[in-house]
Parts: C-alpha cells; sequence; structure tokens
C-alpha cells in the first residue's frame, strides 16, 4: 500500500508539465516541437537535477528514522532547500540563454526561439519544484504517503482549468502553457509546506527553521551530487536524442515524435520512480534499523511490484498507441509515426532480463537506484549510468540513426542497449555488494557496512 499513493504522487507531479505541453502542441507544428524541446531541455536541466538532489535525503532522513534520530530530519530538510535554492539560481542563469545554447547544438533556429519562449517562464516554476521534492523525501522517508496522493491531485485538477484559461482564453496563448506550469507547481509546494508546518505528526521530525542546518550544507552535498548526477546521467542520454533528432531531415517532425516518445518512457519512469521511492525508505529504514536482511526483503518484493506496474503501462501503451499521440497534436503524420514507434517504445520499458522472466528495464533500473539510494551508493551507480549510457548506448544510436540511416528507430534502438546495460549492472551490484549504513548521529555522517 505504500507504493500505489507514491506511483500516484510522482504520475500527478509530472503531469502538470506534460498537460502544459500538451494544451501548447495543440497550437501548431512549431508549438509543439518548441515545447517538447523546452520541456525536455528544463526536464535534463533542471527538474531531474533538482529530483536528484534530494535523493540525498532519501538516504539520511530514511536512514534517520530508522534510528529514530527525529530531530535531524527536519535539519536535514533544511540543508537540502538551500543547495536547491543556490542551484536554481545556477540553472535560471542557463535557462536564460536557451536559444543560443540550441542554435550552437545545431537545432532549427525557429524551434530553439520558441523553446527559449517556453522556458523563460518556467523559471519561477523551477525554484518551487525544489523545495516540494525536498519535502516529498521528508514525508516519504516517514512513509506519510496517502497525504501526497491529495496534495498532488488537487494541484493537477486546478492545473486543467489555469492552463486551458491561459493557452485558450487570453492574449498570451503559448506564453500561457509555461506560466500555468509554474503557477501549478507553486501550489503544489505551498500546499505541502503547510501541511508539515501545521499537522501534529511531524512535531518531532519537525521543530522549526534552525541556523544549525547550515552546519549540514557540506555533508548533505556529498551525497546530494552524486544523486542528482545518478539521475540526471540517464535523463541527458534522453536529451541527447532529442538534439539528434533535430539534426535529422524534417527536424519538426522528427523532434515532436522523439519528444512524444520520451514523454511517454517518462511516465512509465515515473510510475517505477514511485516504487523506488517505497524500495528507497523501506531499504534506508531498515539499515538504519539495522536490519540488513529485511531491507533485501523490501528490495525483492519492490521488483516484483514493479514488473506487475510495467506490464500495465506496456498493454496501455500497445492498446492507445493510435490516441495517446493525439494527445499532443492534431498532426495526422506525427500519430501515423508514433504508431510505427510503438513496439520498440515498448522493447525499451519490457525486456528478458532474468532466467526467462519478463522483467521492465525501467522498472528495474528504478527500484535498484531507488535501493542504491537507501544505501547510499549513489557514487557507484553514477559510474553505472556514465557507462551504459555514454559508452555503450549513445554510441550505438548514433550510428543506427545516422550511418544505417534507421533515423529515430535507430536512436530508440540505441537507447535500449543502455538501458539494458544499466539494468543488469544494477541488478549484480544489488545482489553482491555489501549493503551499506550511514551514521546519520548529530555529531557525523559516516559510512558503515552490514553484512547480510
Amino acid at each position: 500500500m505504500f507504493a500505489v499513493p507514491m506511483v500516484l504522487s510522482n504520475v500527478f507531479y509530472f503531469s502538470i508539465t506534460m498537460v502544459s505541453v500538451m494544451f501548447a502542441g495543440h497550437l501548431g507544428e512549431v508549438e509543439l516541437a518548441g515545447s517538447t524541446l523546452a520541456n525536455s531541455w528544463a526536464t535534463v536541466t533542471g527538474f531531474a537535477f533538482m529530483t536528484g538532489l534530494s535523493g540525498a535525503l532519501e538516504t539520511l532522513c530514511g536512514q534517520g528514522f530508522g534510528a529514530k534520530m527525529y530531530k535531524m530530519l527536519g535539519i536535514y530538510l533544511q540543508a537540502s532547500c538551500i543547495i536547491s535554492f543556490f542551484f536554481s539560481i545556477i540553472i535560471s542563469v542557463l535557462w536564460s540563454f536557451t536559444e543560443p545554447i540550441l542554435v550552437l547544438l545545431h537545432q532549427d533556429p525557429e524551434i530553439s526561439r520558441a523553446a527559449a519562449v517556453y522556458i523563460k517562464y518556467l523559471i519561477p516554476g523551477l525554484f518551487a519544484y525544489g523545495f516540494l521534492q525536498n519535502i516529498l523525501r521528508f514525508l516519504q522517508t516517514q512513509s506519510v504517503v496517502i497525504p501526497l496522493v491529495v496534495f498532488s491531485a488537487v494541484p493537477l485538477v486546478m492545473h486543467f482549468g489555469i492552463v486551458y484559461g491561459l493557452v485558450n482564453r487570453t492574449s498570451v496563448a503559448y506564453k500561457g502553457a509555461p506560466m500555468a506550469a509554474s503557477i501549478s507547481i507553486w501550489i503544489s509546494f505551498l500546499l505541502l509546506a503547510l501541511y508539515v508546518l501545521f499537522a501534529n505528526k511531524f512535531q518531532n521530525t519537525w521543530t522549526g527553521f534552525s541556523l544549525e542546518s547550515f552546519r549540514y550544507i557540506i555533508r548533505n552535498s556529498k551525497l546530494a551530487l552524486p544523486s542528482a548526477a545518478m539521475v540526471c546521467l540517464e535523463f541527458w542520454a534522453f536529451e541527447i536524442l532529442v538534439f539528434l533528432a533535430g539534426l535529422m531531415p524534417n527536424s519538426k517532425i522528427t523532434t515532436s515524435l522523439i519528444a512524444i516518445c520520451v514523454n511517454t518512457e517518462n511516465i512509465a519512469y515515473m510510475i517505477t520512480y514511485g516504487l523506488s521511492a517505497a524500495g528507497s525508505t523501506r531499504v534506508s529504514n531498515e539499515l538504519g534499523a539495522g536490519n540488513p536482511n529485511r531491507a533485501k526483503h523490501a528490495m525483492t518484493v519492490t521488483l516484483k511490484l514493479s514488473i506487475l506496474l510495467a506490464l500495465v503501462v506496456v498493454l496501455t501503451i500497445a492498446l492507445g498507441h493510435d490516441i495517446w499521440p493525439g494527445f499532443f497534436s492534431d498532426s495526422h503524420s506525427i500519430i501515423k509515426k508514433f504508431a510505427q514507434l510503438t513496439p520498440l517504445l515498448i522493447v525499451s520499458i519490457v525486456i528478458d532480463a532474468i532466467q526467462g522472466v519478463l522483467s521492465v528495464i525501467d522498472a528495474i533500473q528504478g527500484v535498484l537506484s531507488g535501493v542504491a539510494r537507501g544505501c547510499g551508493w549513489q557514487r557507484l551507480a553514477v559510474l553505472v549510468n556514465f557507462g551504459a549510457f555514454y559508452f555503450i548506448g549513445m554510441p550505438i544510436a548514433s550510428v543506427l540513426g545516422f550511418k544505417f540511416k534507421l533515423h529515430v528507430k535507430g536512436l530508440w534502438i540505441g537507447l535500449i542497449c543502455g538501458l539494458s546495460c544499466q539494468a543488469c549492472t544494477l541488478v549484480l551490484i544489488t545482489f553482491y555488494r555489501k549493503w551499506t549504513k550511514y551514521e546519520v548521529s548529530e555529531e557525523n555522517v559516516k559510512e558503515t557496512q552490514v553484512s547480510v
């Protein structure tokens, strides 16, 4: 029951930006290409990075809660929010130069201009998103998940009204889509923040704002930065696919098509990331309490659940391949080409991985990355992701896409190869490496190993 609310809340929060892209996409092909490119760029350089930074709390707060050191959870939360705010400023500056950066990367100038306009109005939402992710980790490590469904569903429902009004009923039109996303993300953050501030159940873990949190910024960063790198390396691989698609003939179609596929893959990822969060919480709590055997059992159960959920996603995509792209565009060409890519998209989600049992690449990755975060294995996972995607996946994608002229299909086949290598490596690490416990006392944060 813990995993289902986490899955729903992750999907609901992710859907806010995706719904904005859908509304923008119906304004025209340039708007679709610009909004999808901007959303991909924003995800890999901003939103994914913020999600990764918050991963440090899965280790620190999770094991701290398991060790009954409740006061430290609030301290770590504040330290993480300070870190997120600092990096939000840096990323905002980067986003301000989106158009010249995209043009430098040989993207279509018209699409680059549209993407720059779109991402400009996402900047306010970036700050709220960083704070939001930290609060989510703070809550999930305490197994407070049911309220997350409510607090994520309400902003999403409101978002439909906000984005419809701004895009279709005001003169801002295209700009209204990212404006609405920023507004809805801020609403999401404020709802959760008020809940933490005024709910009695957090009286032990949230004792108010404290200057003591500044002492833990460096310690948080030692886990936050590798955690961010672990998440971003995979998202960057997806963004490279979007850029490569922009270098192909008829870039408006290819960019939109690959971006829709990436968004679809991201939905599957968010579902499994919810399971990953559940697995990470259970693992870190059990390790904090000194129960490594229970931690491994929690990982096994979560992995089985991920397989079931992924099969549901696959069936949905297979049955709705003619319907789903219609939410993004009215173009019959894009809808037809997406249907042709559906088998490869399914393969990227599902693969025959372990002893003839159909497992899910992204599900395995999501769950095992969650285990890695719960155990404090972020640095090791960074190396795995880097090798799998940038030494195997992307080179294969480039060769198949351009040399063998398989175009978008070739790009996606390369991605499948990278995901496969990543999943297999993480499986081996999870089952054969000693599981790690972090000492999260007020005096130190150090790593020790516990034998299983």
